[in-house]
């Protein structure tokens, strides 16, 4: 297994640094080919046009994503606290949550993540960051209250094995340049729109080849922006099989990971979080483009589980809540691991 999780690391540091020299290379393809559409109403040789215009703003193109790239560096932080409505925590807030998260992270040899809090009915947990002083894990208040201290403690240790395993900055450097193309394409699509709508007040050829350079544009950036998402489901999927085996590995107890599976299972939706949140939660529901699933189911997560650490899935037991619960727990839907006499715990 230890061989495996180095694997997918040595993996993840190369789809790194691939991404990194992939994406500005893509937003400069994506330039090229707007400056070619831009030539096909004003020059007979379009690539021509764009091959002159291309040389001399290639420069700026690339100075605009780096300079992108550096204020989602400094501000992401902020920006995921934001999106996903959570808070950070001290030791003397919340002590057996965070003294759990400091153990694992001694075990793990890292310094230990910022902690926050969302305060929600929704079980789950996600990390974030892309290096040491942004590294965060995310838990929301309605999986501290329903789950045991061990099971707890497993989720914690999935999400440092995200951050172990590199896969938290892979995602964050897709959601970065995902937004910034998808921003750009927003732009030109409510420009379109804008010119659509006022078209009808001037006539003549000028203001319709405008439109279509803007249909063009926007059609190329569209297409840019499915790339980018794309890249996103590809590597969302499999990294949730090796965060569970990272997380066993942490602490040495498949039993607590499984049964966490288990109780998360149908109350894992946070229900103020985007796409962005949910692809890099703990468990996932929402489908990507409405199509595929992002995350895999949790009754294969516990079979692989069971089958890689010979280990017999648990009997799922609900402790009562803890006194000091703030919520009543979420109501439950199709948890296929709790009986129906029990969902009302």
């Amino acid at each position: 297994m230890a061989a495996g999780l180095q694997t997918h690391i040595w993996n993840n540091n190369l789809k790194s640094m691939i991404m990194l020299a992939g994406y500005p290379l893509l937003v400069l393809g994506l330039v090229w080919l707007c400056l070619a559409a831009i030539g096909m109403t004003v020059h007979a040789a379009p690539s021509h046009f764009a091959n002159a215009m291309f040389g001399k703003i290639w420069l700026i193109v690339l100075g605009v994503v780096i300079a992108w790239f550096g204020i989602a560096y400094l501000f992401h932080t902020k920006m995921v606290r934001k999106l996903s409505h959570s808070h950070p925590v001290t030791r003397k807030e919340e002590p057996e949550l965070y003294n759990l998260l400091e153990n694992l992270s001694i075990t793990a040899g890292i310094p230990m993540p910022r902690l926050e809090i969302i305060e929600t009915h929704a079980r789950n947990a996600f990390a974030s960051g892309i290096d040491q002083k942004s590294y965060t894990v995310t838990v929301t208040r309605g999986l501290m209250n329903s789950l045991t201290k061990d099971e707890l403690e497993a989720v914690l240790a999935h999400e440092l094995a995200h951050i172990l395993n590199h896969d938290v900055r892979l995602l964050i450097i897709t959601i970065i340049f995902t937004g910034m193309i998808g921003f750009a394409a927003q732009i030109v699509w409510n420009n379109l729109r804008y010119s659509l709508m006022f078209s009808g007040r001037s006539r003549g050829n000028k203001n319709g080849s405008g439109a279509l350079i803007m249909l063009a544009i926007a059609v190329i950036l569209g297409l840019g922006y499915l790339l980018t998402l794309l890249s996103r489901f590809a590597i969302s999927r499999k990294r949730e099989y090796m965060a569970d085996a990272g997380a066993v590995q942490l602490t040495k107890n498949p039993e607590s990971m499984m049964s966490a599976l288990m109780r998360i299972s149908g109350r894992a939706e946070i229900p103020a979080a985007g796409d962005d949140i949910a692809m890099m939660c703990f468990e996932n529901k929402k489908k990507f483009l409405g199509m595929f699933a992002t995350h895999p189911p949790i009754e294969k997560r516990i079979q692989s589980l069971a089958q890689t650490t010979n280990t017999p899935v648990p009997q799922l037991s609900l402790p009562p809540a803890p006194p000091e619960q703030r919520f009543q727990s979420q109501t439950p839907s199709k948890n296929p691991w709790i009986s129906r006499t029990r969902r009302g715990i």
